[in-house]
């Protein structure tokens, strides 16, 4: 079971980080907005049916066609685990090779975002304070980290969650049998 873990869990990961990288690398100067979550989200799902991808496979190799949801679960989450790794380190490397200031940049769409709805004075200045603290937070790597993680993660959880409720029952998508 390890070693199918691993294997899907890479394969997962490749999927997602080098997206990941690839379009935080030539979109460092002009992120997209809404497109970019959607792309990050597609290619989240694609990496992350990787997932139901090696539940199937312990099932029908090691499992002889049954595996229950306890086990189904725990290897989904394994799997979802070391995607999410990958998906940070290729954040991470984003960062480290573009110099980008996520948190800047990002602090300043929020804060233009709330001055074009109409906030203003003293309520505007208060979320500008609050905005230039998370830039400051989120330039230490303990702090984006984690919650670069977690844009992942819960996908994974979510995907491991349907995969080992679907494949705990041996008749769906039964491995076909040689005559």
């Amino acid at each position: 079971m390890l070693r199918t873990i691993l294997v899907f869990g890479v394969i997962a990961g490749i999927i997602v980080a080098i997206p990941t990288y690839a379009l935080g690398v030539v979109l460092k100067d002009n992120p997209p907005d809404s497109i970019g979550m959607l792309i990050g989200y597609t290619t989240m799902l694609v990496a992350l049916s990787f997932v139901f991808i090696g539940i199937k496979r312990q099932r029908d190799s090691a499992g002889g066609g049954v595996i229950r949801f306890l086990p189904a679960l725990g290897m989904g989450l394994a799997i979802s685990t070391i995607a999410a790794i990958f998906y940070t380190l290729g954040w991470e490397a984003v960062l480290a090779t573009t110099g980008l200031d996520y948190g800047a940049q990002y602090a300043r769409a929020l804060v233009a975002a709330e001055r074009a709805r109409g906030v203003s004075g003293p309520q505007l200045a208060a979320y500008a304070a609050e905005m230039e603290a998370f830039r400051v937070r989120y330039a230490d790597p303990l702090y984006r980290m984690p919650m670069t993680f977690s844009e992942i993660f819960p996908v994974g959880v979510l995907v491991s969650l349907v995969s080992a409720a679907l494949l705990r029952n041996p008749r769906f998508m039964a491995a076909k049998t040689r005559a």
